[in-house]
């Protein structure tokens, strides 16, 4: 078992946004200052390139400073999403692994502790899509020689649904820290991906932002979420509490980050990158000018507004 498994057991990793001004280019000043903030609090470690932070819109060169602006803020594990890059001209699903290789190798050489693999949803609608996954994960590890974790990411943000068999088959895999299930509202394919994970010694992550405190209460142990982007406290609340056993205090702060996820997580749920820029403005920790998000959808002024409510009945 890799040392890493243990190490990140019962601790929040959270996947960080990446602070853009108003030009789409990455505020490098604001994303210091928003990394010294956030590896501040009790974290176990740090998720860059993830959805959240848009790490297959980021040029190579920007990739690669964010992770050095991370590496350079801290000594936590800090995982990195590699996948297919939006600019990639990747046509088949040769070419898809080539670039996901790729980021993998690029990880790896800028410091990263690990690699999150994005899926590719293609081989969910292919026979031997279960043994290419699988295979993809291998190559991954063997090449850019970190260690995995497996990524279950919902249709709605470009992934498909892992069947448990698939899970139990990465979780197999000795280069597998564990794996991540993000499947927005789908409480039944969270519970059977968490359930496939069991008796694995592996990790079982939830990256679950709607559905953040009864994903431990079906087995997850450990946090990858986009949430944590910027309500990192309470976060990191209602997994200690619920590790603990204060049961009385988990059901208090799930409740209250359940408020925000419901101010943040809905659709266009795409939307909600922009919406976590915005809370972290209001929490101080990037600036308005930093708060920007070029790639997901135009929102309407109001939700904003519903976000800021929501910060502020939090606070009183």
């Amino acid at each position: 078992m890799h040392p890493l498994v243990e190490q990140l057991r019962g601790t929040l990793l959270p996947a960080v946004v990446t602070p853009v001004d108003s030009d789409g280019v990455v505020a490098y000043d604001a994303l210091t200052a928003y990394a010294g903030a956030l590896t501040a609090e009790s974290i176990g470690g740090v998720a860059v390139w993830a959805h959240t932070g848009r790490g297959l819109y980021l040029s190579p060169g920007d990739r690669s400073k964010v992770l050095e602006t991370w590496r350079e803020a801290t000594d936590v594990p800090i995982v990195a999403g590699v996948g297919v890059p939006r600019s990639s001209s990747a046509q088949s699903l040769q070419e898809a692994a080539d670039a996901t290789v790729a980021m993998a190798l690029q990880a790896a050489a800028g410091g990263a502790d690990a690699v999150m693999v994005y899926p590719l949803a293609a081989l969910g609608l292919l026979p031997d899509g279960h043994a290419q996954a699988v295979a993809l994960h291998e190559r991954v590890a063997a090449e850019s020689g970190l260690p995995l974790v497996g990524f279950y990411l919902h249709g709605d943000a470009g992934g498909y649904p892992y069947p448990p068999a698939l899970i139990r088959d990465l979780l197999s895999l000795d280069s597998m820290l564990g794996v991540k299930t993000a499947t927005l509202d789908r409480a039944i394919g969270c519970q059977d991906a968490i359930w496939a994970g069991r008796g694995t010694g592996k990790l079982l992550i939830t990256g679950e932002d709607r559905m953040y405190g009864p994903s431990f209460m079906w087995g997850a142990d450990t946090a990858l979420v986009g949430i944590a982007a910027a309500q990192v406290s309470l976060s990191a609340t209602v997994l200690s509490t619920w590790t603990s056993g204060d049961h009385s205090g988990f059901l208090t702060a799930s409740d209250r980050l359940d408020r925000f996820a419901a101010a943040t997580f809905y659709a266009p749920i795409e939307g909600y990158v922009q919406r976590m820029l915005w809370a972290a403005v209001w929490e101080g920790l990037i600036p308005e000018e930093a708060s920007y998000d070029p790639y997901g959808p135009p929102l309407p002024a109001g939700e904003r507004d519903v976000v800021t409510r929501c910060l502020e009945d939090l606070s009183n």
